[in-house]
């Protein structure tokens, strides 16, 4: 089978991190490292992903799911080490390997595209991905013949005073003809100042076997980048904010504060739509056109329709229609579904409901595990009682029903279409269409109390 997969090297503690979760499944842009990986792969055109772990593998096997197969470094010897552990694998494919570094989140898949173009076209059998750094302290380096192949590529520690005076390093990203890379990985040696098996001394051995060996400069050296820092997880961050920033504002997203707006990777945002400074949108979300959101917003794996206004507010998992009115300070829980025109006002929490369309929920309102009709006005202080101490029970308040100020509808429990509720009431059973229900005590007023009381 021909084509393009790749390995990509995943097994490392990352220590430097200080982290007990494996440096991989650090998150940038929304989603894990390797996951930012595994998408630039899949967008060049890759039909296999194979990922090579070992510190955590069981998290990462678990955290990456179906994304990728896996194979496991038991012992980290180096990265040559790492890509023989994918060779029974690979046995029946005679394409092109490319290996990927779990920790370059950068990435773009048109860069690893043009990398495996390039080094199809060339005829190689071995092609290294390159970088201009502006300081190359601490990268291998890449030897070049005057034809523009490579020579060799040689690691910082092992590097002469001439060649440490190369800019162009090697970004640890390769593209490799199958059988020629693992004839070569059966001749490695670990006699090194690291004492591992480097993959780069496979580019040595295939030239010395007279083979063509090539390389291909990325125009963009930050996408080669490694993470192996949590100050280096935080500069990716900013580049992929800045990234995003501009891709929305090119198809006609107004940002009035990029450095102050985080927008992940995946997000979908419609044109002219209006973010404010100090607003997260995260995950999944995908925004309409003609919105205002922020500031000081929060927004996780929720779609927003068109026209909504929504501030000072926070919503994950849920569903905001086109023209509702979100804010100020309102939390949308799980598997709320707001339609269209409906307003939620201050200081409201709603979960796991259905808000009909135009209804009105304006202020001080606890609404949990209710199915609320159409043109349903909620006076302030209104709470569903939904959780009994064993059981949470649901209400539903039909079209066009009033419920009072102030008012506790104890689940489950139905306000009928058109009913009222009067203010101050506690509602324990069902209110019919058209009625008024009204559950308080009448009220007692004792003469000279406070007399009394002062003696």
């Amino acid at each position: 089978m021909a084509g393009l997969l790749t390995v990509v090297l995943a097994a490392g503690k990352g220590t430097r991190m200080k982290s007990k979760l494996p440096k991989v499944l650090h998150k940038v842009g929304g989603k894990a490292m390797l996951e930012k990986v595994l998408d630039a792969a899949n967008q060049a055109g890759a039909t296999r992903n194979i990922v090579v772990v070992g510190f955590g593998g069981d998290v990462v096997k678990s955290t990456i799911g179906n994304q990728a197969e896996f194979v496991e470094q038991a012992e980290q010897l180096g990265t040559g080490h790492a890509v023989m552990q994918a060779q029974e694998v690979l046995k029946d494919f005679d394409g092109t390997v490319m290996v990927l570094c779990g920790d370059t989140p950068l990435l773009k898949g048109s860069l690893l595209k043009r990398l495996y173009e390039e080094h199809q076209k060339a005829g190689a059998k071995a092609t290294v991905l390159t970088a201009k750094m502006p300081d190359a302290t601490g990268y291998g380096r890449v030897i070049r013949l005057a034809d523009g192949s490579v020579s060799k590529i040689v690691e910082q520690k092992d590097a002469n005073s001439e060649e440490l005076l190369v800019d162009e390093v090697n970004s640890g990203i390769y593209c490799f003809d199958r059988e020629a890379l693992f004839g070569a990985l059966a001749k490695l040696n670990c006699n090194n100042a690291q004492g591992e098996y480097y993959l780069t001394d496979v580019f040595s051995i295939l030239n010395d076997q007279k083979e063509k060996v090539w390389a291909v400069t990325a125009d963009d050296y930050e996408q080669t980048l490694g993470i192996n820092s949590r100050a280096q997880l935080a500069n990716a961050e900013r580049i992929l904010r800045e990234r995003k920033a501009v891709e929305l504002m090119e198809n006609g997203v107004t940002i009035m504060d990029p450095s102050s707006t985080f927008i992940d990777t995946d997000v979908v945002v419609g044109k002219d739509t209006i973010i404010y400074p100090f607003t997260w949108i995260e995950g999944n979300t995908v925004i309409g056109e003609n919105c205002e959101i922020g500031p000081n917003t929060r927004l996780t794996d929720t779609t927003i329709g068109d026209g909504v206004t929504m501030h000072f507010a926070y919503a994950h998992e849920c569903e905001v229609g086109s023209g509702a009115i979100v804010g100020p300070y309102v939390h949308l829980r799980p598997k709320t579904k707001l339609c269209e025109n409906v307003k939620v006002g201050n200081f409201v929490e709603v979960k796991n409901s259905i808000i009909g369309s135009g209804s009105k929920l304006p202020h001080l309102s606890y609404i949990g595990d209710s199915d609320v009709g159409s043109g349903v006005n909620m006076g302030c202080g209104t709470i569903t009682v939904n959780y009994d101490g064993k059981t949470k029970s649901r209400t539903t308040i039909e079209d066009d029903a009033f419920v009072g100020c102030n008012s506790n509808l104890v689940a489950p429990v139905t306000i009928g279409k058109g009913a009222y509720v009067g203010a101050g009431s506690t509602i324990t059973k069902n209110v019919p269409s058209a009625a008024l229900g009204i559950g308080r005590a009448r009220q007692t007023n004792i003469e000279g109390w406070h007399d009394k009381r002062k003696k």
